[in-house]
């Protein structure tokens, strides 16, 4: 990781709006989301079928459909963060609505007598695969590094001269150059010999970092899928992934001596950043019945060519005290009250998913089946998750997005998931537990990070009608830098804490 960072910080620096491997990876790192019934158990889906949430998983178990199905998935979410920055402990909490996997269903028999399949099926639904609403905040006293000095390393990398520290970091060296939070350095005759940070760094300043995300990462399928004397399924989904990110920033440093002669007081730093995305993919799965109770299931997911299209706004407030005051410099001013923009497109890391599933007195007749257990493997390869510059882009941007990928290929390795659940089912009643395991996604052994996620719920079918309510409870561990440089060692923030998902399902067979 240490070995990552500094390089991960020359990128930072190469554009108003620079990506970071963290860009990819919220479209490759999630927990399963879908219909309240495989959530329950696990989120297991991959060789038990017979759901609408198999389009997004096993598009192989839509076989098991042969009549009509219309299903909505309403859910809560609740964010309960805790974060430890620099010894001082922090909570906040994010409370949104979600949803899990709706769509309609059409499952049908064959209509030739000699055809391959028995019955075919359809489908065409919508999932949150990935929920951003969340609520990211901590702080702490440093007294080994500053946010600034990033601007610092972005100046003295780039030789720059007074010009261009005013004019040509709009989003954040210019900002703070005009705000007098950085100066220039005299050196002999007058001229420019550095740049210095304002931030009294040796005594130490408190930091804060309060960010507010919003949005989701969606997936529209159209899946199809083929049955074959009820023994052999396979199926596809061609999906069309609709991706929307907000992150409302606001960063601060105070001096907590309250000196009023060393020409700080505090500064803020504010962020608007809105990254918008669609694209297309494909999954591909099969389902095997070798004997009476078992089934095996297999699928790919290819890897989804996502386009973005990001922008952002800006600004800085710092109080200099004598220095210079108290000013305010925004990227408006400097943007003809324009946000920045940038093109790009994401190709997200291909998924295998391998499973077994026993149901116990597995009969034709469904309602006949007392219970099932079902497990998945899935492995991800994270560091496969690649950038690529838009078709108008200049050879610079080219060059930074092939720089940015080698970043990723370091920063991320490939890592496996684990699902397990199973079901009880006293007609019409049903009871489900679940239980998975998200390995971290990070190369280095620096950051500790993972996912535990708990699940369980009850199910009731009757009449054509069927209602399912799930609780799942997940443990999350991660880490979250506010700054990267490249000079000294990057702090950041330890992420426990829990997040909650209450999602019923409402279904209607016809």
């Amino acid at each position: 990781m240490k070995k990552v960072l500094p390089f991960l910080c020359l990128l930072l620096s190469q554009w108003a709006i620079a990506q970071t491997p963290e860009d990819a990876l919220r479209t490759a790192w999630f927990t399963q989301n879908g219909s309240a019934r495989s959530m329950a158990a696990g989120g297991v889906m991959a060789s038990l079928g017979g759901d609408i949430a198999a389009a997004n998983i096993n598009p192989a178990g839509l076989g098991l459909y042969k009549t009509r199905e219309l299903v909505l998935s309403p859910g809560f979410l609740m964010n309960n963060n805790k974060l430890n920055y620099r010894g001082t402990d922090t909570t906040a909490k994010k409370n949104a609505f979600m949803y899990g996997a709706s769509g309609l269903v059409i499952g049908s028999p064959s209509r030739y007598s000699d055809s391959k399949f028995t019955s075919t099926a359809f489908s065409i639904s919508v999932n949150q695969l990935a929920n951003y609403n969340n609520h990211i905040q901590y702080t702490g006293f440093n007294n080994v590094s500053s946010f600034t000095e990033q601007y610092l390393e972005e100046l003295t990398r780039d030789r720059a001269d007074t010009n261009a520290a005013l004019s040509n970091y709009i989003f954040g060296s210019s900002l703070a150059f005009r705000a007098f939070l950085i100066d220039t350095i005299s050196g002999p005759g007058g001229t420019v010999a550095g740049y210095q940070s304002l931030v009294p760094i040796s005594t130490g300043v408190i930091q804060s970092y309060d960010a507010i995300t919003r949005g989701g990462y969606n997936e529209i399928a159209l899946g199809l899928a083929g049955n074959m004397a009820d023994r052999l399924y396979i199926g596809g989904s061609l999906t069309v992934p609709v991706v929307y990110y907000e992150r409302n920033l606001t960063y601060s440093e105070t001096d907590p001596t309250n000196n009023p002669n060393n020409n700080f007081s505090s500064f803020t730093y504010q962020e608007n950043f809105k990254s918008q995305g669609v694209g297309v993919g494909l999954k591909l799965g099969m389902l095997y019945k070798p004997k009476e109770f078992w089934r095996i299931g297999f699928a790919l997911h290819t890897p989804q060519l996502i386009s973005f299209n990001d922008q952002i706004r800006s600004s800085i407030t710092a109080n200099t005290e004598s220095y210079a005051g108290i000013r305010t410099v925004t990227s408006d001013e400097l943007n003809s009250g324009n946000p920045g923009t940038r093109q790009y497109s994401i190709v997200t890391p291909w998924r295998a998913i391998a499973s077994a599933s026993y149901v116990f007195r597995e009969v034709a007749n469904t309602h006949q089946q007392r219970a099932f257990i079902s497990a998945d493997l899935e492995y991800v390869n994270y560091r496969g998750a690649r950038f690529r510059a838009a078709a108008n882009a200049d050879q610079s941007s080219i060059d930074y997005y092939s720089q940015l990928n080698s970043t990723v290929k370091s920063y991320y390795k490939g890592n496996i998931n684990a699902r397990i659940g199973g079901e009880l089912k006293f007609d019409p009643w049903m009871f489900r537990l679940g239980a998975a395991y998200y390995g971290s996604p990070y190369a280095g052994s620096d950051i500790k990070a993972d996912r535990i996620v708990t699940s369980g719920g009850i199910g009731y079918r009757n009449h054509g009608i069927f209602i399912d309510l799930t609780y799942v409870y997940t443990f999350v561990k991660d880490a979250n830098f506010p700054y990267y440089l490249n000079d000294k060692p990057n702090t950041y923030a330890i992420q426990t804490g829990n997040l909650g998902n209450i999602v019923a399902t409402i279904g209607f067979k016809f």
